[in-house]
């Protein structure tokens, strides 16, 4: 009885060890999220195991590298910018693990204060009691630590956290959030003061991102004054729309605000010789009309129904929208339809004298030279000729990869991430050595108000 008995217990904790393994998985972001321990996820095996960020999931941390690039982190995994399939974490970031068996991260941020030369730039990463500090995806002698160690007045087991520089808030300081609780650390000084911010949902993960701060509840956001707390605007909004390349959104979304709001950066960028813009983003496009603030945004399969989403490369030339998709031209005649010039789609190669991909293209007023992006050189390809040929290459300096390019009146825009800079030629462009006045696209080119 006794051996029977015993095969029994050994039974019984098998059954419960598997299903404590098996039964705690991402789920589709309901309810906080925060199981401490629990969610390891540790089947990588099978692909179905991923967690899917089009499908709605609650993130337990977000921050920004010190390349401008968002990590998103769920489970023992994170997703790295705004698109892309889930990466283990521990890929990234190995010490996490070598420390504790990762379930997830509970909060994160980048340490991103100039007066503080010592912590300047370092991610920091919050796991149950313990506090992780990473310079450049290494850890940090002397980490882990306590957080009541590395930040006094701190409790443990936190929701999110944000870096908050002055004059944003008063001081240098950084936000934590638990629970209904808000925690302002002045990072010089080290004092703590707590906060109730009444407007604001509670925070699974939090975010400075362009100057602005967002909190993160389920799969949707919030953007929240870093003094007050305070909620302006109509939110919360689906993070899907904003802050993720997914083909499907909310049955709700705006499809104008999202696109001009997006922080997800621009495939593709044009003007034609109306100088209304044509701006491509995944499966949808935006466009805004010269001479008013009009703005239109519809599916790349709706006006360009052979394309079918995401393209490349477009520039104008002639009255005829050309937009380049991997190794494919694709030539419209602009107006109301957009119509498909027969005999297209050509190959890049056929088209331009060049293989594709290629990563931008434009052509200026009054010009007849498409200039064309890939990777770090710029080439130029004259439309009168035949055969057209890819010639005159030249480094560029300025830019390690670049999403688009338009040239209009004003001279060249060059569009990286969220921002685009303004060149007064392509010979200024190519030759430059400084970096001219960044600005932000979905602000000072769409008029969005964050």
């Amino acid at each position: 009885m006794k051996l029977l008995a015993h095969i029994l217990c050994l039974c019984l904790a098998l059954a419960l060890s598997w299903a404590d393994h098996n039964g705690h998985g991402d789920g589709d972001g309901h309810g906080h999220g925060h199981d401490h321990g629990h969610d390891h996820g540790h089947d990588h095996g099978h692909a179905a195991a991923l967690p899917d960020r089009c499908k709605g999931i609650e993130m337990d941390g977000a921050v920004v590298t010190e390349e401008g690039v968002p990590y998103f982190f769920k489970g023992d995994h994170l997703f790295k910018g705004f698109h892309g399939q889930a990466e283990l974490s521990n890929a990234s970031f190995a010490e996490l693990d070598d420390h504790h068996h990762l379930g997830h991260v509970d909060a994160a941020f980048r340490m991103h204060f100039e007066d503080s030369p010592n912590e300047h730039d370092r991610i920091f990463f919050f796991l149950d009691n313990k506090v992780f500090s990473f310079y450049k995806h290494k850890l940090e002698e002397g980490y882990p630590k306590d957080i009541s160690q590395a930040f006094p007045g701190i409790p443990d087991h936190l929701d999110a956290a944000v870096e908050c520089p002055k004059p944003e808030c008063d001081e240098d300081s950084v936000i934590f959030f638990k629970g209904n609780e808000i925690f302002h650390f002045n990072v010089r000084t080290k004092a703590v003061y707590e906060n109730e911010f009444k407007s604001m949902p509670n925070c699974t993960s939090a975010l400075r991102f362009m100057e602005h701060y967002y909190c993160f509840h389920g799969h949707m956001f919030s953007k929240f004054d870093p003094k007050t707390g305070e909620v302006h605007g109509k939110y919360p909004k689906e993070a899907r729309d904003y802050f993720m390349r997914c083909s499907k959104f909310s049955d709700d979304s705006d499809h104008v605000e999202r696109e001009r709001c997006s922080r997800v950066h621009l495939d593709a960028i044009t003007s034609d010789d109306a100088g209304n813009i044509y701006a491509f983003r995944g499966h949808h496009f935006l466009r805004k009309d010269e001479g008013n603030d009009t703005l239109k945004a519809d599916t790349i399969e709706q006006d360009f129904k052979e394309l079918h989403s995401e393209v490349d490369a477009v520039f104008s030339y002639e009255g005829h929208l050309h937009m380049i998709k991997d190794n494919q031209v694709f030539v419209y005649k602009t107006g109301e339809p957009h119509t498909h010039l027969e005999g297209y789609p050509k190959s890049v190669k056929e088209e331009l004298g060049i293989d594709g991909p290629i990563d931008a293209a434009f052509v200026c007023q009054d010009h007849h030279i498409a200039h064309i992006i890939k990777g770090q050189d710029i080439y130029d390809v004259e439309l009168k000729t035949t055969p057209r040929a890819a010639t005159n290459k030249r480094p560029i300096a300025l830019f390690k990869k670049i999403d688009a390019a338009m040239c209009g009146p004003g001279g060249v825009k060059v569009f990286v991430g969220n921002h685009f800079y303004h060149f007064e030629s392509t010979m200024i462009f190519v030759a430059g050595r400084a970096l001219p006045e960044q600005h932000k696209i979905s602000l000072e080119l769409f008029g969005c108000d964050h």
